[in-house]
């Protein structure tokens, strides 16, 4: 029996996936695009104290090297000083696929004060309500110019600047459901992705990330 015990838990423990090891990016790759005009530009993501930082600037995308499908993302963020723009990508595979800089994707927001909206980036998503979350249905869009946004269903989910939120992310099939700090924030479905990478952003403000575990669902 106990044997059993034992052998279920670490079951459990090799489902789980880490993918950050707190020294290095091992298993990513930057896609900056200012980097390539400018080589002497600093690098936007580092590891710091043990923490992965988005340093904000130069603009681009830390982006994992394998894809991933049907899973649960969990991870523990902060803004450092000036709260401002951030968010994870995911099912994300062309590079540079809108405005030259974002990868075909669903982003899920992690800007101050917007945590858990959807952003479609070429790839497209449904929610309940969708004219009230996304605006008339004439402006819907997948496209620069497009109303791409999805706005979430709360506010006030995101602790004081300084603290950390976590957030979990569910992608499963066509699904993408979002928490933050416990609250469901979003849940959307018919997503035109079902599988892809997982991309950070520097899109402006300085963000320190711990945990990163991804689970697989089955």
């Amino acid at each position: 029996m106990v044997i059993l015990f034992l052998s279920c838990f670490h079951s459990v423990l090799l489902a789980q996936i880490s993918l950050f090891d707190g020294k290095s990016l091992q298993g990513w790759y930057m896609d900056v695009p200012a980097l390539e005009k400018d080589s002497s530009l600093r690098r936007p993501f580092i590891v710091r104290d043990g923490l992965l930082v988005s340093l904000g600037t130069p603009g681009g995308h830390l982006i994992s090297e394998k894809t991933y499908e049907n899973y649960t993302l969990e991870f523990n963020y902060r803004f450092v000083g000036e709260p401002g723009n951030c968010g994870v990508l995911v099912h994300a595979s062309t590079p540079r696929a809108l405005y030259d800089m974002f990868p075909k994707s669903i982003e899920v927001q992690m800007m101050h004060s917007n945590a858990g909206d959807f952003w479609c980036i070429r790839e497209d998503i449904q929610v309940e309500e969708m004219e009230k979350r996304r605006g008339p249905k004439e402006n819907w869009g997948i496209i620069e110019g497009k109303e791409r946004r999805i706005k979430n269903l709360t506010d006030n989910s995101e602790k004081p600047l300084g603290e950390w939120n976590h957030m979990k992310i569910k992608c499963e099939a066509d699904r993408i459901t979002v928490w933050v700090n416990g609250d469901l924030v979003n849940d959307g479905f018919g997503a035109t992705a079902q599988k892809g990478q997982i991309a950070l952003q520097a899109e402006g403000a300085e963000v320190e990330f711990k945990g990163l575990m991804l689970t697989p669902l089955k």
